[in-house]
């Protein structure tokens, strides 16, 4: 398989191929684009708004098709334009759970060459304070929850900058009390009197479409600047690891002599669910983008619920679910997986964390025509790094794929020195994807991105087939007397035992040796084990530096951030204080 893999890979980028490059020079920076590559985002949207009449967003039990969409994009689009005077170079913040209006609004602004600015819908009144003020949007639009966060910052803000503000889901009899000057969405967006077309704009391809925050779990967080061209760059690069992983099955299965897959139906509608927040980089431009692109439906939820996710794959025939991978593991571990009709499922996996060895092959043994799949990528990156799915990933379960065909990789060590592939060293990465930089932030800027190179901060080692294996943060490793123990590697042990729902390894201070090694555990419904047991299950897999030496079982979930990831600083101050 791998060697059909390079095959494809080699083919689908041939010149003239749909996958074609060529070498531009970008900000003094030299990087391969796709021929093929639209100049914005906003062609995408113009592009899908042809799906008409096809289902676009399923939020809960509330239904939008392509063509009801568009016109509410471009009536908000207008409104913005005509009475807030939002073109080129502004911002608009958004701020709100997963509504559909969110997905509209995202539209409408990077359509009129302004800034999308996703606020993290967990942020505390002081925190929105911070990014309204660090990135100073025109205009706010917000859902009843974070209208009632911003209302004790926000006469302050306007001291500054006078933010206005649209209300999403603030009924005239909520008890919802609205900022002045604020209006409802259902007051200044009405479809049935959309314009025929979006306001003219003037887009360049390096001007920024969004404005996502860095998840703030080490210092505050960082406005990265995404722009066009990095956006659309992601976009393809999904479309080419979709691709190419096709094309190298249908290769593998003429070599074996056997049927090759049967070629997609290109009236059946593809179904993605999008459960991790559309203010990070996972949902927005690896689901919601490549999801409008190929006029398929997205399907969103109020929060998250394994029960409920599943009730809704089998409601709305899901085909592509992506989450963090805690969500993939409820879902298979769910008494509910047993009853419900997932057989529309033909990817399951997710990014945003690593996906255990173990999880890779329950997932592949889960149901038949179901593969799974996971992408490592950053938000300073548009989304992935890598891809890796279907046979190839069950071949290399521990592997977040091969680095996508506009990225240059290599491996550095602490001083900044080139690292063979098969050693381990900082993964950087340049090309097309990496971000601009930091919102007002010439120096972190500066840090991270170095002729070009965006330092990841994830160690890594690549093998001789060109697949990553990432071995953990760079700030996320113990170091216990001089020994370097890697956390995700002792996770992945862990995760083997059977009882284990959710296990976060961090550094415990410890007098003699500096750090421990110890870890939070939450166990699978009706499991038992306990320290001696956990001890006596690791012993043959790791070194005996490497075995939690605390551990604590929690009868609570692991606290995560927005974005599901676990946060271990927290964890470690908490039970160690």
């Amino acid at each position: 398989m791998l060697m059909e893999f390079q095959e494809a890979w080699e083919e689908l980028t041939a010149p003239g191929a749909q996958f074609a490059m060529k070498e531009i020079e970008v900000r003094g920076i030299p990087m391969r684009i796709f021929e093929s590559a639209p100049p914005s985002m906003r062609f995408v949207w113009e592009l899908a708004g042809g799906y008409a009449d096809r289902d676009y967003v399923v939020f809960e039990d509330e239904r939008f098709t392509y063509a009801e969409a568009d016109a509410i994009i471009k009536s908000l689009a207008h409104h913005l334009r005509e009475e807030h005077g939002v073109g080129s170079g502004d911002r608009v913040a958004v701020a709100m759970r997963n509504y559909p209006e969110w997905v509209f609004s995202y539209w409408a602004i990077i359509s009129l060459g302004a800034a999308c600015v996703g606020m993290n819908a967990w942020w505390t009144s002081d925190e929105m304070k911070y990014g309204l003020a660090d990135s100073n949007p025109k205009v706010l639009i917000a859902d009843s929850e974070r209208i009632e966060r911003v209302g004790p910052v926000l006469d302050e803000l306007r001291e500054t900058n006078p933010l206005r503000v649209i209300a999403v889901r603030t009924p005239m009899d909520g008890n919802v009390e609205l900022p002045d000057g604020a209006v409802r969405w259902e007051d200044v967006v009405d479809p049935s009197a959309a314009p025929a077309t979006l306001p003219e704009a003037d887009i360049d391809p390096d001007d920024d479409a969004c404005i996502f925050y860095t998840s703030g779990t080490t210092g505050a967080p960082k406005g990265a600047q995404l722009t066009h061209r990095g956006s659309i760059h992601n976009l393809l690069n999904l479309a080419f690891m979709t691709g190419v992983a096709g094309l190298a099955g249908a290769k593998a299965a003429a070599a074996a002599g056997s049927e090759p897959p049967a070629p997609a139906d290109p009236e059946k509608q593809n179904v993605f669910m999008a459960p991790t927040p559309l203010f990070h980089v996972t949902a927005n431009n690896c689901l919601l983008h490549p999801a409008t692109i190929s006029g398929s439906k997205i399907v969103l939820t109020y929060k998250w619920d394994a029960a409920r996710a599943l009730e809704l794959i089998e409601r709305e025939g899901v085909t592509n679910f992506s989450g963090v991978p805690t969500m993939t593991r409820e879902m298979l571990m769910h008494p509910d997986w047993q009853t419900r009709d997932t057989s529309t499922l033909a990817g399951l996996g997710g990014g945003g964390a690593p996906l255990q060895p173990d999880l890779v092959e329950k997932i592949d043994k889960s149901q038949s025509g179901t593969s799974p799949s996971t992408g490592y990528g950053l938000t300073e990156t548009h989304g992935i790094v890598t891809a890796n799915s279907g046979a190839l990933y069950v071949a290399k379960p521990a592997s977040c794929g091969r680095i996508v065909p506009t990225l240059d990789g290599k491996l550095i060590d602490e001083a900044g020195n080139a690292v063979p592939n098969s050693g381990v060293g900082e993964l950087c990465v340049r090309g097309a994807v990496v971000i601009k930089g930091y919102l007002n932030r010439e120096e972190s800027t500066a840090e991270a991105i170095q002729d070009g190179w965006f330092r990841t901060g994830d160690i890594a080692t690549i093998d001789e087939d060109g697949y990553v294996f990432i071995v953990d943060r760079a700030k996320d490793m113990v170091l216990r007397g001089g020994e370097n123990i890697y956390c995700s590697e002792v996770e992945t042990a862990i995760y083997q035992h059977e009882a284990v729902a959710e296990a976060a390894v961090f550094g415990v201070p410890d007098d003699r040796l500096g750090e421990i090694v110890g870890v939070a555990i939450v166990l699978a419904p009706g499991a038992s084990l306990d320290d001696a047991g956990l001890r006596k299950f690791l012993a043959p897999t790791l070194a005996k530096f490497k075995i939690p030496e605390r551990m604590w079982f929690l009868g609570e979930p692991l606290p995560r951030n927005a974005n599901g990831k676990f946060l271990k600083r927290e964890l470690r101050e908490s039970l160690t204080a």
